[in-house]
């Protein structure tokens, strides 16, 4: 007999990162599910899009300050695009710091 998953969709991890964060458990969890290497990626992701929100350089200049591929700076602007301005209000918001 074949057993199930715990976890088979993006919502349901979504629900064990809030439950992290409601028991301050956050940082053990995700340090737990990624390795240095994808934190790392994690952590220039952020840095895109802050950096195509302020909208202060060019792709390539933000990928030369981050040190990432200008394909990777094109993924994260074609995600923003496909986001409402309301969205995006939302997602300066969270990362831009006032």
């Amino acid at each position: 007999m074949a057993s199930q998953p715990e976890y088979e969709n993006w919502q349901q991890l979504m629900d064990l990162v809030k439950t992290a964060v409601e028991k301050d458990q956050h940082e053990l969890l995700l340090t737990m599910m990624m390795t240095p290497d994808e934190r790392d990626a994690l952590v220039a992701r952020i840095n895109i899009f802050c950096e195509l929100m302020k909208g202060e350089m060019s792709q390539r200049q933000v990928s030369q300050m981050l040190g990432v591929g200008v394909a990777t700076i094109t993924r994260g602007s074609n995600e923003l695009k496909a986001k409402s301005e309301q969205e995006k209000a939302v997602i300066a918001d969270l990362l831009l710091k006032q």
